[in-house]
């Protein structure tokens, strides 16, 4: 990243102004007044290709005068570079809304009025949208009790968008209808609400906060290690891989590289939960549209990985497999054969798949052409993962920002060509494909070592030391009493989760307890465009599209 030229021209766009470009923790960081916020946006994203915006975090800082700081993170899939634009508003002022530059702003900004209470300026939609409309106060202020639940009584009539009053159009005769969120499609967590024209959507608004659960408030009142057991409920089915992008996170504020075995190990797991975490997408999806056989098939291989994790931990679905500084514990003698033995099994199974649905003539009519999107649409809402790729852009973290020896691995990156819901099947049933063959090359090689730092400060003494002598049991006492304690700071880190970029953005005050954790889930960016895919197709398809975004409600509302 050429910083000179950034502040060079920033310098020349806010002309008398005052801002500063700083390195924090190796992430760049740009700090501006809040009147200057939409220049430099806009200017990061014409003049610097910065044409992602990842995620908008607030913190909050009640003793500042400027008491609310918002962080702004943009990334290049140009350039492969990130940029963090930040800047402070006070409890009585507003900022300006970034839709203009990016669609994806607008949940983003509509999350941080919600848990903040921060308004944006020109906003369509300036609502809450994961708490409900009942609800009092900001639960992300520091002031907000943790343990003050508030039950919601009523359900809001069909909206769409700001109009809350819904009066039919009398030149049609629509019919309003919700799809969720007791539709089995829906899961029981999603309500699409929709104007009927005959079998077509005319249009449609989505509603969302059926599983809020405060992950982020709960991460402020634990020590590190404990926040471990609540990525587990983000995105539930690839639970290790929350695990891991947490806790690689965390080390990377503190300075921590894990052992060589442990990355070995995380790599695996990753993979592994990729393609369950896909087995999931596609078999739900085909079963919401009616192909049943798929769904019976693909899960018993779900199963087979279930029981891999149950081997490595005594859990099967949140398994709370890592810890800061590696891993919990080693794999078990026979434990990588059985690895490998499952990548002959599945290679079989996803085989199989492609003969019952890849030359099905109802599965592709069903599904070539659907919610087609482009690349430009694609990256305007903030697609990141299958998704993402399934338009033609073959971004993957893996290949642009390699961790864990990924860039030493040989494996490809599919992508499709219309962004529709064959094409995001396609990439995903492929990507499985090269998942396996990651595993294969990764559990034929693991490296000798410790399967953790040995840093007592960091991580907790075996039990045998714990109960054999003083110090061990003194190291223990202190750890669990004090917690970790990371120096004062911030960092930006993010892995190539299944659905695509989760990120988590930290704030250490010096204390046990994260000060602020924000995590970037993929798919309440992908979500937004929900609304806009939908109108002007058939019910049916509403179905597919839903399915083909693999959208998993504990990440979504966090």
């Amino acid at each position: 990243m050429n910083v000179e030229s950034i502040t060079n021209d920033l310098s020349a766009k806010i002309s008398g102004k005052t801002f500063e470009i700083n390195n924090t923790n190796g992430d760049h960081v740009i700090v501006i007044d809040k009147e200057n916020l939409l220049d430099v946006l806009s200017n990061l994203k014409k003049n610097h290709q910065f044409n992602f915006l990842m995620h908008v975090a607030g913190a909050d800082y009640p003793d500042r005068e400027k008491r609310f700081e918002m962080s702004y993170e943009l990334y290049s899939s140009i350039t492969k570079k990130r940029i963090r634009v930040k800047t402070s508003v006070a409890e009585d002022e507003t900022l300006d809304s970034a839709i203009s530059v990016w669609r994806a702003a607008n949940w983003f900004e509509r999350e941080v009025y919600d848990m903040y209470g921060v308004k944006f300026n020109n906003h369509p939609n300036m609502t809450r949208i994961l708490t409900h409309h009942q609800f009092k106060g900001h639960p992300l202020r520091k002031d907000y009790p943790a343990d003050l639940q508030q039950h919601c009584t009523e359900a809001m009539p069909i909206h769409f968008a700001d109009e809350y009053d819904y009066v039919p159009d009398p030149s049609k005769n629509l019919v309003p209808l919700n799809i969720g969120p007791s539709h089995p499609a829906t899961h029981g967590t999603l309500r699409i609400m929709a104007e009927l024209d005959g079998e077509m959507i005319h249009r449609a608004h989505v509603e969302l906060g059926f599983l809020h659960r405060c992950f982020e408030k709960m991460a402020e009142t634990h020590p590190y290690n404990q926040v471990i057991p609540y990525t587990d409920r983000l995105n539930y089915c690839s639970a290790p891989m929350n695990n891991v992008g947490y806790c690689k996170t965390v080390e990377r504020l503190m300075g921590i590289e894990i052992p060589a075995k442990a990355q070995a190990m995380r790599v695996i797991l990753c993979e592994l939960s990729r393609v369950i975490d896909h087995i999931v997408c596609i078999a739900a999806c085909a079963v919401d549209i009616g192909a049943l056989t798929g769904f019976f098939h693909m899960f018993q291989f779900r199963e087979q990985v279930y029981t891999l994790f149950e081997k490595l931990c005594g859990a099967r679905l949140t398994v709370s497999l890592t810890r800061i500084g590696g891993m919990a514990q080693d794999a078990p003698d026979g434990w990588y054969d059985e690895v490998l033995e499952f990548c002959n099994n599945m290679e079989k199974g996803i085989s199989d798949l492609e003969t019952l649905l890849s030359g099905n003539k109802i599965w592709i009519n069903r599904t070539r052409g659907v919610g087609a999107i482009s690349t430009a649409d694609a990256i305007e809402w903030g697609y990141t993962g299958p998704c993402l790729r399934a338009t033609g852009l073959g971004h993957d973290l893996r290949k642009t920002n390699p961790y864990y020896g990924y860039d030493q691995l040989d494996f490809d990156i599919p992508v499709g060509t219309s962004g529709d819901v064959w094409d995001r099947y396609s990439v995903r049933v492929e990507e499985m494909k090269q998942s396996l063959k990651i595993v294969r090359q990764v559990a034929k090689n693991i490296p000798e070592g410790d399967f953790t730092i040995r840093d007592k400060n960091i991580v907790l003494p075996e039990k045998k030391d714990v109960y054999g002598n003083i110090e061990g049991l003194m190291n223990h006492f202190m750890l669990i009493i004090h917690g970790l304690r990371p120096a004062p700071g911030e960092i930006y880190d993010a892995t190539e989760a299944a659905n695509g970029e989760l990120g988590f953005y930290l704030v250490s005050d010096g204390s046990g307890n994260p000060y602020r954790l924000k995590v970037r889930p993929p798919c309440f960016a992908i979500y937004q465009s929900f609304p806009e895919q939908i109108t002007g197709g058939l019910v049916a398809d509403v179905i597919a599209i839903l399915g083909s975004m693999n959208l998993i409600a504990g990440e979504l509302d966090r």
